[in-house]
């Protein structure tokens, strides 16, 4: 949010790219898929680059060897807010969550560039402490509601000023629009109200603040794509610049704040309440296994006679039957491999049922929700295998059958627990 009308979305942490190494999986359902395919060999998992899970005390302040707090108040965006630093308004709650809290008050040391502000808030930034070119970022966050709130997590470039450093923004929200975020980039020719991008809106009349939800790009060297709770919603690349330079080429640092008003989302009214938060579950960084590109894989989960792992109906609904279909590039079959060992699809976990350790226990999709029944890890022979259970993701029967249901089964090496993993 460094200039005026330039809508900004936050960066976030990188999920873990999938192979040989661990694969996430949290209750998730599928989203589309493609054809099926011959198997690859899998590759190697990336590293984990920056980790921040906001686990200590309520009340403590940010690991500071990770965050720098900014100070003061954002004339080119016309915002209304004054960044503070200490806890005042960025401290964890101690159940491993960071709250940034924007409060109305007008503290008379607080000046603004139209006078004394009226609210305070917290905007952190890792410029001192962490930069990085490519990979995956990703964070968990549930944002706030009301009219003029304009909460962001997002990355500028380092080396330059703005807009030539270049400007990715992974989450932005604009108060007046709950069910919808945006994600944008911006650089010389393309900056301030000309930013590229696109929005993300929740199905259903959904609304961003009423629960956690996961914000990522993947970034190579020509490509960066954002996603969704794991749905991918938009890929720019440097044929979209319309001749202008694509900067996107060195290292970024990460941004997350809160702002108050501004040019884009207006100023709060009588329907915005204080105070309110913005609540940081986790970012995540990885690189990628390639050294420039997505780290975690989004695509097709192949099994069991070419079929497809696919949600029942596409049917993002608690419970809905994961099983094996014909592969048709549908939402029901694209899966997104999660930073925190989950599998996802449709904006939900592929999830052990009832968290059940027992041979036959069906897999379903649910909302994500961190247990043990959501987490998949990659075994021995292309098997998935849940660690609580110690038992592998299984077709039963076996069979190949469309509408075979999968469910958790001891680790037999039979071809009914081999799976391709979107690359």
């Amino acid at each position: 949010m460094l200039i005026a009308s330039r809508r900004r979305i936050g960066l976030i942490a990188l999920a873990v790219s999938f192979g040989c190494a661990l694969i996430n999986g949290s209750g998730g359902a599928a989203t589309a898929a493609t054809s099926s395919r011959v198997p690859q060999a899998p590759r190697a998992a990336a590293a984990a680059t920056f980790t921040d899970d906001f686990d200590g005390a309520s009340g403590a302040g940010v690991d500071q060897s990770k965050w720098r707090l900014e100070t003061g108040d954002n004339v080119n965006n016309h915002e209304r807010e004054y960044y503070t630093s200490g806890t005042h308004n960025a401290a964890l709650d101690g159940q491993g969550h960071l709250v940034i809290t924007a409060r109305k008050e007008n503290p008379a040391n607080y000046q603004c560039w139209y006078g004394t502000c009226q609210y305070t808030s917290a905007r952190l930034n890792t410029a001192s402490s962490f930069t990085q070119a490519y990979g995956h970022f990703e964070t968990r966050m549930k944002i706030p509601r009301g009219q003029g709130m304009w909460p962001a997590f997002w990355m500028l470039g380092t080396g330059g000023g703005w807009p030539d450093s270049g400007e990715i923004d992974i989450m932005e929200n604009v108060g007046f629009e709950p069910g919808a975020v945006h994600g944008t980039i911006h650089g010389p020719g393309y900056s301030g109200s000309g930013g590229i991008g696109a929005g993300y809106t929740l199905p259903g009349g959904q609304a961003f603040a009423d629960g956690f939800h996961t914000f990522a790009v993947d970034w190579s060297p020509n490509s960066i794509t954002w996603s969704v709770d794991g749905n991918a919603y938009q890929t720019r690349t440097p044929a979209d610049l319309h001749g202008n330079r694509w900067v996107f080429d060195h290292p970024f640092y990460v941004i997350m704040n809160l702002a108050v008003g501004g040019y884009w989302p207006g100023d709060p009214d009588g329907s915005t309440t204080f105070p309110q938060q913005l609540v940081v579950d986790y970012v995540h960084v990885t690189t990628s296994s390639s050294g420039g590109g997505g780290g975690s894989g989004a695509g097709r989960i192949t099994g069991y006679g070419g079929k497809c792992v696919d949600v029942a109906a596409a049917s993002s609904a608690n419970g809905a039957a994961v099983q094996l279909y014909d592969c048709n590039g549908t939402t029901a079959q694209n899966w997104t491999v999660g930073s925190d060992q989950t599998l996802r699809a449709l904006g939900k976990c592929m999830d052990v049922t009832s968290a059940g350790t027992a041979n036959g226990t069906p897999v379903q999709l649910y909302d994500c929700n961190g247990s043990g029944a959501q987490k998949w890890q990659a075994g021995s022979g292309g098997s998935l295998v849940n660690p609580v259970s110690g038992r592998c993701l299984d077709a039963a029967g076996p069979s190949s059958a469309n509408g075979t249901r999968l469910q958790i089964w001891d680790c037999t090496g039979g071809a009914n627990q081999k799976w391709t993993l979107p690359s």
